[in-house]
């Protein structure tokens, strides 16, 4: 690029679950985000009235395209896989992501683990660390987890994932909250500075409120592997209705809106109970973008997994793995489902992400402030990624793949 700055003009840019009517001004040396006054020259890039995003933040995934963040075989090839990944993922507009690993054994979790410390990739989403799905979960809540490798909450995480790992790659944790010991579990994980997210859990309302009260902060695919909402008996997903100046505040929730794990109506429902704190993730596995018929399984699902679709089960059951539809076709879907603004849905995968976790300060991301990363997306009114920026820099653009693409037919023609 040219200059010392680059400035997006004719668009609208999202901020704060609102479309503003504005330029953006992103700096070509620090790839940060500028004040949008006093600039003179530098090069100005015309969007045709689509729309900037921050980048998408993917919380839940478990991989795509064939690999499983579970698929270890030696720390070389292991990242090269995470950095084909994390190329993948930008061309869905993703620009950070969190590798989900579920319940293992503790071998494999300290062998995986240091894999996953956080580092950028070049032309590629960020990897921002691991979230680790267990061991402390509840055995009739084990969804397609490994009910014989849980464990008790009073096993020190650092016996599971590594002394290390605690310190460098394990970012968030979910656990369930009605297990002896988890209080003392979630206040030691957050006085570490890691995140703690209730789910796979048999958790009454007055159990995940002292889960809250520990320092848990987030609610893990709402609704699955979870208690249901009764009329008197909410469950943890009830906990999403505390006012807002309740003491413990109310939890971000995770949603998985492929229109598997969850009817439409109830991704609406949720959603709509508190956009602030919403939260859409795909739980996407290594079938996702894959051709549809029988897998082998891994590590942490030893039998064959069978893709129809957007559903993939364990073969032979109806037991739900994970998703198979990438975060940005979660975000029409919410469009779709819920009647929100466009701006309301993308805050769902940026914003809400980067408050929960903390990472939305300067120097942050996933809020298009001055002194943030310059990491974007731009997207049409519907909802497709068209670009993706990563630290100021065009890393995807559509219109450049399908032209690739028809080219090399040509070619092959």
């Amino acid at each position: 690029m040219s200059g010392w700055f680059t400035l997006f003009t004719n668009a609208r840019y999202v901020l704060d679950g609102e479309l503003v009517e504005d330029h953006l001004v992103i700096s070509d040396e620090t790839g940060l985000i500028l004040k949008r006054e006093g600039y003179i020259g530098g090069e100005a890039i015309d969007l045709d009235d689509n729309i900037v995003a921050p980048g998408f933040l993917e919380l839940h995934t478990n991989g795509a395209n064939g690999f499983h963040f579970t698929h270890f075989e030696d720390e070389k090839s292991y990242g090269d896989k995470i950095d084909k990944i994390a190329r993948y993922y930008a061309t869905q507009g993703v620009t950070g992501f969190w590798a989900t690993i579920p319940t293992v054994k503790g071998e494999e979790f300290q062998k995986i683990l240091p894999s996953l410390a956080p580092r950028s990739i070049p032309n590629s989403a960020s990897l921002l660390g691991a979230h680790t799905e267990g061991p402390y979960i509840h055995p009739s809540k084990k969804g397609a987890h490994n009910s014989s490798l849980f464990l008790p909450c009073n096993t020190s995480p650092s016996l599971i994932y590594g002394t290390l790992n605690l310190t460098s790659s394990v970012k968030l944790v979910t656990l369930a909250p009605e297990l002896p010991d988890s209080s003392t579990l979630i206040k030691s994980l957050t006085a570490s500075g890691i995140k703690v997210s209730m789910g796979h859990s048999t958790a009454t309302y007055k159990q995940g409120l002292e889960g809250l009260k520990a320092g848990a902060t987030c609610l893990t695919h709402t609704l699955n592997a979870m208690q249901p909402l009764a009329s008197r008996s909410p469950g943890l997903a009830g906990l999403i209705s505390l006012p807002p100046k309740h003491d413990p505040a109310s939890p971000y929730y995770t949603i998985i809106a492929d229109g598997e794990h969850l009817h439409p109506a109830t991704v609406s429902l949720l959603h709509r109970s508190s956009p602030q704190r919403s939260i859409l993730i795909t739980d996407s596995i290594e079938l996702a973008s894959l051709p549809d018929g029988t897998y082998p399984g891994h590590s942490q699902i030893p039998f064959q997994q069978t893709k129809l679709g957007t559903r993939a089960t364990i073969a032979g059951t109806d037991t739900l793995i994970g998703g198979c539809i990438p975060l940005q076709q979660s975000v029409r879907n919410l469009l779709a489902w819920s009647g929100c603004g466009i701006a309301e849905a993308v805050g769902t995968v940026t914003q809400n992400v980067a408050a929960f976790m903390g990472i939305d300060g300067v120097g942050g991301r996933g809020v298009l402030r001055e002194g943030r990363k310059a990491d974007l997306c731009v997207l049409s009114d519907e909802g497709e990624v068209l670009q993706t920026w990563v630290e100021g820099v065009k890393v995807w653009d559509k219109e450049d793949e399908l032209r690739v693409r028809e080219d090399d037919g040509e070619s092959r023609g």
